[in-house]
């Protein structure tokens, strides 16, 4: 079966404008245009669509769904695989703030008591559904599903007195890179106890630690303009930096 513009939008539930936008920037191209100079779509630009409005509940952005979906390796049937998954943990999110939402009223409404812990798992929660919605899939495409998943049931297991812990060392980093930033030597001791506290806050969340994951999230922290843009808090240039001293620390820094 074959549709136009508005037939295709209005069964997918989009606008017609969404759809032509989707073809100009080479998102979702029609079949083919008729004689009359109307787009028309036919079965397989409709499950590309299928695909793109899954992604696009994932709040994957469509420059990173394009990349996706042209990529040489890409497998329809696992990218559906995938997407349920993906959806069926975020019903369970979903859920339990749901649920902690509903206690938290409660306690307002009736005076039923919420324990902090309770209220502790609901914030936790929170941090990782935007998380996920900032980082979700690069950090996937990095370190594979499964990472992903142990390291925030992990984070999720955490008590507050080790989140506490974990907050402290993570304002400790900050700190000791802006000293060793004022020495400029990233072999330095000041930037290679940065590089260790560093390791030892991702003990926290990591399920196991490799010198070669340390080293490729010190990258990603210099490719990705969001944690540039954090780091530039610290001190302009300590994403660049806080890199080249872990490079040193994992011995992954290259010779020469």
């Amino acid at each position: 079966m074959e549709y136009t513009v508005q037939n295709l939008a209005r069964i997918a539930g989009i606008s017609s404008r969404t759809l032509r936008y989707y073809d100009e920037i080479g998102l979702l191209k029609p079949a083919r245009i008729n004689s009359s100079g109307y787009r028309i779509y036919a079965q397989a630009e409709v499950n590309r669509l299928q695909l793109i409005l899954f992604y696009r509940e994932l709040e994957i952005s469509l420059e990173d769904i394009k990349n996706i979906l042209n990529a040489p390796s890409f497998d329809e049937l696992q990218a559906l695989k995938e997407h349920r998954e993906k959806l069926q943990d975020k019903k369970q999110q979903l859920d339990l703030l749901i649920a902690n939402v509903d206690k938290t009223i409660a306690v307002r409404e009736r005076g039923i008591i919420m324990t902090d812990k309770e209220k502790f798992t609901g914030f936790k929660q929170k941090m990782l559904d935007e998380n996920e919605q900032k980082y979700g899939w690069e950090i996937r495409e990095k370190y594979g599903e499964e990472s992903v998943k142990n390291s925030n049931k992990k984070f999720l297991a955490m008590t507050e007195e080790q989140y506490r812990e974990m907050e402290k060392l993570g304002a400790e980093i900050n700190e000791t890179l802006k000293a060793a930033m004022a020495a400029k030597e990233p072999a330095g001791d000041l930037a290679q106890k940065t590089a260790d506290l560093h390791r030892r806050w991702l003990a926290f969340t990591w399920e196991k630690y490799s010198k070669e994951a340390h080293a490729g999230l010190a990258q990603m922290y210099v490719d990705d303009e969001r944690f540039n843009a954090y780091y530039d808090q610290v001190a302009p240039g300590a994403a660049v930096f806080l890199r080249d001293a872990i490079l040193i620390y994992t011995g992954m820094a290259k010779q020469g």
